[in-house]
């Protein structure tokens, strides 16, 4: 007699994101039926050797994600047969520099220095070396999409020339700092279309390098990776880095995107008219295209607006797919700096709830978040942070709301630009810690008078977005689109208020207005304190 046939059961389908942010890489373990089995975090800090850089470790990074992925794998138990692909995400325009043996070493070749970061304010002298040699910002904008702001990552090459030359003549590979771990997981060397957007190195509108850029700037062509579409393989688990992570040698990676662009991803933000906005460290809004658009100046306004404060990206979601982007460079860093500096005995959601006692405009109280010099609305890395308007009638229930209307007052202008530019927003998504709080999420409702949408994953952010662009590549899912309408849903809508205070409508002209009288005052202490550096440096006794 036969035995009967004994029904094998497939084995469960799963993606990993992976994110690397600027505070700590996160780990998401997702199945393709919708359901995210776990969530990872592993944390480090920038360094801050000198006032106004940021810089890490690229060696850090990987640290930590190898130790999210090992814990994911040994917490669930979960198989590395049943990871069928891996994605990446990570912060944007940070410079990973590798020398000649990277090429060859399967991705086991370290750094040669640690990578300059977004919210690096050290090279205006090199923006502004940019701009003359082009004449005028709306030039570069024609070439590359983008203006030359300290962020980027062409003017940290500009100075690492120019301050570290010996360093500079053994720089082989540029990467950023998600494809450092594309690199360290398959070793090839490979960028994205978003992440390279952010370089000022590459042609936004044609999706490829600048040859004019880099011959302009003396870069060598052959230092810039290859670039690949958001949702496509980057290449394999080596043995080495299978051994390392324990992920199964030959499972495939895809490259993904920067953190932004993965974010939208991972909020359902991958079509005209729905943005989504990222509180993270900074504060980031993201306006999908079906065209490049640039931010181009309009001399007619008062005072004359300037160009190119908007990014425009290349998106996630296809090879036809743009974005505008803003970013104000201390969103939820300004919450942070603040409640250690002011409310060290509460916690970030008694902190919020102390804000929410106060009345809305903060009694006129306004706070000014430029903690480490500002990118967008105004371009600025010598502007500074300050409450203005304090009196002794002010508590720190005043104080803690200030800071909070400060950043969503910056928002709202970044919402503004991107608007004035032709891009429609009816919907904003939001995505990232900050906006857990319901009192934030009705606070940008009123500020940006459109509905803010929470979703089934609003606080998974980048790494489900690697996630979902991995499950394209890998064919679970035939564009980032389809991926989108099956796996995010909807889970709230606050909508504006319509007797909502009229001074929540003032808030953006508010902060601008004290922004102009403060910036004078701003870089004289800029230039005071870099004249006191220069002079202990040159008699350090």
């Amino acid at each position: 007699m036969t035995a009967p046939a004994v029904k094998s059961t497939p084995a469960p389908a799963l993606l990993l994101g992976l994110d690397v942010g600027t505070s700590g890489a996160k780990g998401v373990l997702v199945s393709v039926a919708g359901d995210v089995l776990a969530e990872r975090v592993s944390h480090y800090e920038p360094s801050r050797p000198h006032p106004g850089w940021s810089q890490q470790d690229p060696l850090d990074w990987w640290n930590a994600v190898v130790e999210v992925i090992r814990s994911i794998l040994q917490q669930t138990g979960t198989p590395p047969s049943h990871i069928i692909a891996i994605g990446l995400s990570g912060q944007m325009h940070g410079s990973v520099l590798l020398g000649a043996e990277a090429r060859n070493s399967s991705g086991r070749s370290d750094p040669l220095c640690p990578a300059l970061l977004w919210n690096d304010q050290r090279t205006d002298v090199q923006c502004r070396k940019i701009k003359e040699r082009f004449g005028s910002v709306a030039a570069i904008l024609e070439h590359v999409g983008n203006a030359p702001l300290p962020g980027f990552t062409l003017p940290k090459l500009l100075w690492m020339q120019e301050h570290e030359p010996s360093l500079w003549a053994q720089v082989a590979h540029l990467l950023m700092p998600k494809d450092f771990i594309a690199y360290r997981l398959t070793g090839t060397i490979a960028t994205d279309v978003g992440d390279a957007s952010g370089t000022l190195l590459f042609d936004v509108a044609h999706r490829r390098w600048s040859s004019a850029f880099s011959h302009e700037f003396g870069i060598n062509p052959d230092i810039l990776p290859s670039v690949f579409e958001s949702a496509d393989v980057v290449g394999l688990i080596t043995p080495s880095a299978g051994l390392s992570t324990g992920l199964l040698p030959g499972t495939p990676v895809i490259i993904g995107s920067g953190d932004n662009q993965a974010a939208a991803v991972g909020a359902g933000a991958v079509e005209p008219g729905v943005a989504v906005a990222v509180l993270g460290t900074s504060g980031v809004i993201l306006a999908p295209s079906d065209s490049p658009r640039l931010d181009l100046s309009n001399p007619g306004s008062a005072p004359p607006a300037p160009a190119g404060r908007l990014h425009t990206m290349c998106a996630a979601a296809g090879h036809d797919a743009w974005c505008m982007t803003g970013c104000t460079l201390s969103a939820g860093f300004s919450l942070s700096w603040a409640r250690q500096t002011i409310a060290p005995d509460l916690t970030l959601e008694q902190f919020l709830e102390a804000a929410a006692q106060a009345p809305p405009g903060s009694a006129g109280l306004c706070f000014v978040p430029h903690l480490t010099g500002e990118r967008c609305p105004t371009p600025d890395a010598f502007a500074r942070a300050a409450w203005v308007g304090l009196t002794a009638s002010h508590s720190r229930n005043h104080m803690c709301r200030a800071v909070i209307e400060g950043v969503t007052a910056s928002m709202a202008s970044i919402l503004s630009l991107v608007s004035a530019c032709g891009v429609g927003v009816h919907t904003l998504r939001v995505s990232g810690g900050g906006n857990r709080s319901p009192f934030w999420r009705q606070l940008q409702a009123d500020v940006y008078r459109v509905p803010i949408v929470s979703t089934n994953q609003s606080e998974v952010g980048s790494a489900l977005g690697a996630a979902l662009l991995a499950g394209v590549g890998a064919g679970v899912w035939p564009t980032v689109q389809a991926a989108c309408r099956e796996f995010i849903k909807v889970t709230s809508v606050v909508e504006p208020r319509p007797d909502a205070p009229e001074v929540l409508q003032t808030l953006a002209a508010r902060l601008a207005m004290v922004y102009e009288h403060i910036r004078p005052l701003g870089h004289a202490l800029h230039d005071a304190e870099t004249s006191h550096q220069q002079r202990e440096i040159v008699s350090p006794g």
